[in-house]
């Protein structure tokens, strides 16, 4: 399977950013994609009241203009595309939730994750988040099949919570897909490395792309989005600013991975 990560540089004009989305899955279907990952906020990072204003029915009756989006790229590529976190609705109007939805090359919705783990923290360098504060948190995790192989979805904070991906390995997850718009303070010291231990230690690909760069009210992102292999391997990464990477995920190679190594089979509980 062919598959890209997309690395963006998202701000707050909407239209602007589902047409550098446009562009990107583009380029990504050109190179030979057939599963596109957009990061988390693609389509807006700014005011959180804006996101209330933004958020979406995901169930198809009345798509609006992200989701509609995505399913252009889709179906005028012919490829699977993950839009890897936006405003949802919920029940609560000032809290939509972050989802994850992927959609599949006919445009239809084929799965959501909203978002489990919400980012409250305050960090070293003084810069507070409170995600919860405008966010409804999610409560399933999720898996779906993408060309035969079966796909779990989460979004950035999910990697610091291994027990998430380990109950999508025993769900069957061959794949997992984190994006993210990770701190770049958080990000320079452990975004790799959880993204790494969490393919090795579920014998997994990690499809992890990425916001970079600064965005609206001085936030800072990392970027470095990337595509690891079962073995903890970094086998395609994007460099500064917006891009994509592109990478082919060997299912023979993760069997050989698995059978050498059986640690999943060694568990104990």
């Amino acid at each position: 399977m062919q598959v890209a990560v997309v690395q963006l540089n998202t701000q707050e004009d909407v239209v602007h950013a589902l047409s550098v989305v446009r562009h990107r899955v583009a380029e990504a279907a050109a190179a030979g994609a057939k599963l596109v990952c957009l990061p988390e906020n693609f389509a807006f990072m700014g005011e959180e009241a804006k996101k209330r204003e933004l958020a979406e029915r995901l169930d198809g009756a009345f798509p609006g203009p992200i989701l509609s989006a995505l399913a252009e790229c889709a179906t005028r590529h012919g490829v699977w595309v993950l839009g890897g976190g936006m405003p949802e609705k919920s029940d609560d109007i000032s809290r939509p939730y972050n989802t994850s939805v992927l959609v599949d090359p006919q445009g239809g919705v084929a799965a959501t994750y909203r978002k489990v783990h919400l980012f409250d923290v305050s960090l070293p360098d003084g810069t507070s988040y409170r995600e919860s504060a405008a966010t409804s948190p999610g409560a399933e995790p999720v898996t779906t099949e993408v060309l035969g192989a079966r796909v779990g979805l989460t979004i950035c904070y999910d990697v610091r919570f291994p027990e998430l991906y380990r109950h999508l390995a025993d769900q069957g997850a061959r794949i997992v897909m984190v994006p993210a718009a990770f701190t770049l303070t958080t990000g320079k010291d452990h975004w790799q490395v959880l993204l790494r231990a969490r393919a090795i230690e579920n014998q997994v690909y990690v499809l992890a792309p990425a916001q970079h760069g600064k965005h609206a009210r001085g936030r800072l992102t990392y970027g470095k989005s990337m595509i690891i292999d079962p073995w903890g391997e970094v086998i395609a990464q994007c460099s500064e600013g917006e891009g994509f990477a592109v990478a082919k995920l060997d299912f023979d190679y993760q069997d050989r991975v698995r059978s050498s190594l059986p640690s999943l089979l060694h568990r104990k509980w």
